[in-house]
Order: C-alpha cells, then structure tokens, then sequence
C-alpha cells in the first residue's frame, strides 16, 4: 500500500491526511481554549496559587500515568479509534471542570483529561506515521505544525469567551460540541485496517507483526531517542515558563514585551514544522535535526553570551526554529524500531518528552535559585548541543 516512486499520493491517503490534521487541531485548540479561563476557575472555586498549581499538576501525573496505557490501546482498538474515543473523553472532561464544584474534583478532571490527552498523543502521532508511509515522504512535521495552529486559535477563543463573559459551562461546552461534530467527519476518513497494513512485508522469518522479538539494542535507542524527546520539551518549557521573568527581571522589559519570548519561540517553531517537510525531504530528518540542534545553541549562547532583550527575542526564536522538527523526528524513528511491539516505541518516547515537561521547571529553577537565570536558561544551550550529538540515532529518510 505505500506510495510507488515518482506516483503522487491516493485519494484516501490526501482524505487521512485531512482527517490526521484535524485531530491535530481539536487536540491544540481543545487545550487552549481553557488556558484563559483558569482565573475565572481560581475565582469561582475560591482556590489559592498553590491550590491551583496543585490541580493543573495532576494533569502532568494522569499523563504520566495515562501514557504507559497508549501502546495497548492503540494496539487492541487501532489508533484511528483510540484517538477518537481519546479526544470525546478530553472534551467531556472539559465540560466538567466548568461544574466541577470542589478542588479535589477540578483535580480529578484534569487528572482524567491528562490521561486522555496522552493517549490521544500517540494515537495521533501513530496514524499520522501510517499516513506518512502512504505519502512516501515526510509529512509528520506539518500535523504538528496544525497542532500549533490550533493551540493559537484555541487561545484566541477563550480569551474572546473570557472578555465578553460567556459563561464558562456554555464556553466549554460549545467547544466540546465543535470538536466532537469535526472529528466525528474525520474518522470517516481515516485510515482501515491494521496498524503496519503501511509498512513493507517482512523478510522471510522475521517476527510477526505486533509479535517482535525483544532486542536490547532497541532498549538503547529508546533512551537516545527520549532524551531527544525531553531536550525538545525543555526547550518549550524555557519559553512558556521562563523567558517573560527572563526578560522583566534580568533585562528590564515591561510587560507587554516579555510576553513576546514565548511568542517569539512559538511563531518559530510553528513555522519550522510547517516548512519542516521540505527540508527533511531534500536533506534527511537526521541532518535537519541535529542543525537545528547547532542553530538553538548557538542562537541562545549568543543571546545568554551578549544579553539585550533584541537578542534575547532573537535566540528564543532561533530556539524554537531549531527545534522545531525534534519531537517529530524522535516519534518516527521509535515507531520504525525494531524488536518492540507496534506502538510501544511511540508511547515510550512521548511518555519521556512528558516527564522532560514535569522535571524541566523545578531544574532550571533550581539551578536559578542558586545562580540566576542567565545561567539557568543555559539549558536551553545543552538541549541543542545534546541534539546535536544525540540526533545521530535519528533515520535519515522519510
């Protein structure tokens, strides 16, 4: 079923492309459409700071814990169903943080949310892998570039819900609705049949599909490839949690300009993975992965090394351009390992990329406390350099 050379893709393999896309952008935008309602949430549940960090944190431990379920799932139901069933439950949970009358039950949602999206996560990933193999070339790049896309459409209408005071049950529930009517379509056009129905036969005597044979040497990819995984996540987390106190306190920006860290890294990122596909065509996902591995050091050392908030803008931007195609290139080499059972690669590498989210905070803060940020956003240099020697193990094709 995969793509001849030279012919261009099927019918039904533009259709899961779409449908793929789709997925990636109800799962953005889901997310953010509640991001600015949570001082609404503090408000009206009468929560302190810490209790509300305590909440949002147990989001962080259902996916942690949701996350080692993926592989099973996807393996017993097919990805194309686990990620719908996946995103109805996100989306019914989101529901109910609007009613949620107690803070023990707003964290019990979000803890079942967190779970949900994990799974969601690498259901997504995994059909969109599959969608892939029929295209013949990268295409992976840009379902996480809608992903972004997604994340910034669902901010934009939660924070239009928040001014103009829409109530937060009808928010929430109006956009469960609109995600639940669009990815009802898009499962029609999803991919049929099994999850390595894409791949090329096996070689006489090789192991049954979703029956590999266990291989240490792909126990050691695995860790290569999730601690690629975790640098693309520390380098996220440096723009959404650090770069505004980065720029109001050690660079003296106001407030509005702090902001555009996170936005700088973001539009970036957001561009490398939209563009992304070409460039991994014309010079393979290992060469473009670990130059952006150098770009995101070097960009970042030198605004660490010559700090202004132009140059600090600069590097968050060159930051997330670098990394832009990480996350995707490690998804796709774990899911073509050798020696794991379909899927198994894929839930292993993104359930790391999420503890590289938990852990990354409290470490650059850490290191903060007992230096500054200056030096605490040098991890943003090591993630690059990491990448940089680490992206050797990455495939070199699509």
């Amino acid at each position: 079923m995969t793509a001849t050379l030279g012919a261009g893709p099927t019918e039904q393999a533009r259709r899961a492309r779409i449908a793929v896309a789709a997925v990636f952008l109800t799962n953005g935008a889901l997310f953010a459409n509640i991001v600015p309602r949570y001082p609404q949430i503090k408000e009206s549940l009468e929560l302190s700071n810490a209790a509300l960090g305590s909440a949002l944190g147990a989001g962080a431990l259902g996916s942690l814990l949701g996350g080692l379920f993926a592989a099973a799932a996807i393996r017993r139901f097919r990805s194309s169903r686990t990620g719908l069933a996946g995103m109805l439950l996100l989306a019914v949970a989101f529901i109910l943080v609007a009613v949620a009358p107690a803070w023990w039950v707003l964290a019990a949602v979000f803890l079942v949310a967190g779970a949900a999206d994990a799974i969601v996560d690498v259901a997504q990933n995994a059909h969109g892998l599959r969608v892939q193999r029929l295209y013949g070339r990268s295409i992976v790049n840009s379902f996480h570039g809608v992903w972004s896309i997604g994340a910034v459409l669902g901010g934009l209408m939660g924070s239009a819900a928040a001014g103009l005071r829409v109530p937060l049950v009808l928010h929430l529930s109006g956009a469960a609705v609109l995600v639940g009517a669009i990815l009802l379509v898009a499962y029609r056009f999803m991919l049929p049949g099994p999850e390595d129905a894409e791949r090329a036969a096996p070689q006489p005597g090789a192991a049954p599909p979703g029956r590999r044979s266990f291989a240490w040497p792909a126990v050691r990819m695995l860790a290569a490839l999730g601690a690629l995984a975790a640098f693309g996540a520390l380098v996220e987390d440096a723009g959404s949690s650090w770069g505004a106190l980065y720029l109001t306190d050690y660079l003296g920006a106001g407030a509005a300009t702090a902001g555009l860290a996170f936005v700088a890294l973001q539009v970036a990122m957001t561009a490398g993975r939209l563009l992304g596909d070409r460039a991994v065509d014309r010079f393979g996902q290992r060469t473009v992965t670990r130059a952006g591995g150098a770009l995101a050091a070097a960009g970042m050392g030198c605004a660490l090394a010559w700090p202004s908030v132009g140059s600090a803008l600069a590097g968050f931007a060159l930051a997330g351009l670098g990394t832009a195609t990480l996350v995707p290139a490690a998804m796709h080499t774990a899911d073509e390992l050798r020696g794991l059972p379909h899927g198994a690669g894929l839930t292993i590498v993104s359930w790391l990329q999420r503890v590289g989210f938990l852990l990354s905070p409290p470490l650059v803060g850490l290191v903060a406390d007992h230096s500054s940020l200056r030096v605490g956003l040098l991890s943003v240099v090591v993630a690059g350099l990491g990448t940089l020697l680490l992206g050797r193990v990455l495939l070199n094709r699509a």
